[in-house]
């Protein structure tokens, strides 16, 4: 379930073009929050998990970017902007870079290219505002029944009987750290969802047979395709 609407083309070109490569090994970081961002990022290869910790310790993944998905601070044109989010990789990934300075000028060359890049900061914007609404409003539970629903939006492979298999494999800990909780509060709640046949997990790989369920339990808004993902 791969799906993205109007695709940047011409920001894609721009990275191609003018962009530097950066070869990152697994579970190196990318960036750091805190960090003063200095450059914009297009992911080739492989993929990214984005992270901020809260006031309690805690882990929060915010989402998981893979190929052609931006990471760093979009919000070009400011005079001084500081990573609000860490970066680590989650296995060998190529990036494109391009530093702040000089994507500003290369997009303001161009109307369509401004217009492409406003896309690509609301898209960001919206899928964070739907992943922090569902946390706020629906709980822990409601965290991870969203992540499960963004999974299988990304990564779900649909199968004859009607099921879904999420082709991304994640530890309960992982998971956890979606909706900024334990493992063994994640655990329990998986458990219980395979108990009801909502789903079932073999080696870190989880179907969803139900997804139905979990959208009325967060009272899922249907928000399209391309803005309800976990990149």
């Amino acid at each position: 379930m791969n799906v993205h609407t109007s695709t940047p083309q011409g920001i894609y070109s721009l990275f191609e073009q003018f962009g530097s490569k950066h070869k990152i090994e697994k579970n190196r970081p990318v960036f750091l929050e805190g960090e003063r961002s200095e450059d914009v990022y297009l992911i080739q290869s492989g993929s990214v998990r984005i992270t901020k910790d809260t006031e309690s310790g805690q882990m929060l993944t915010i989402r998981i970017a893979g190929p052609k998905t931006f990471i760093g601070e979009t919000s070009v044109f400011c005079e001084v902007i500081y990573h609000s989010v860490s970066a680590h990789t989650n296995e060998p990934t190529q990036l494109l870079v391009i530093p702040r300075d000089q994507l500003e000028k290369l997009i303001s060359s161009s109307s369509l290219l401004i217009m492409e890049w406003m896309k690509v900061i609301q898209t960001h914007n919206l899928k964070n505002e739907t992943r922090f609404r569902d946390l706020l409003l629906h709980g822990k539970k409601g965290a991870l029944y969203s992540t499960l629903i963004r999974l299988s939006n990304t990564y779900g492979v649909e199968q004859k009987d009607g099921s879904i298999v999420i082709d991304y494999a994640l530890t309960n800990q992982e998971l956890a750290n979606f909706c900024a909780t334990s493992r063994e509060v994640v655990n329990r709640m998986l458990n219980d969802l395979k108990k009801l046949g909502i789903i079932s997990f073999v080696k870190g790989i989880i179907t969803i047979h139900d997804l139905h369920f979990l959208r009325t339990e967060v009272e899922c808004d249907n928000c399209p395709l391309h803005i309800c993902r976990i990149d």
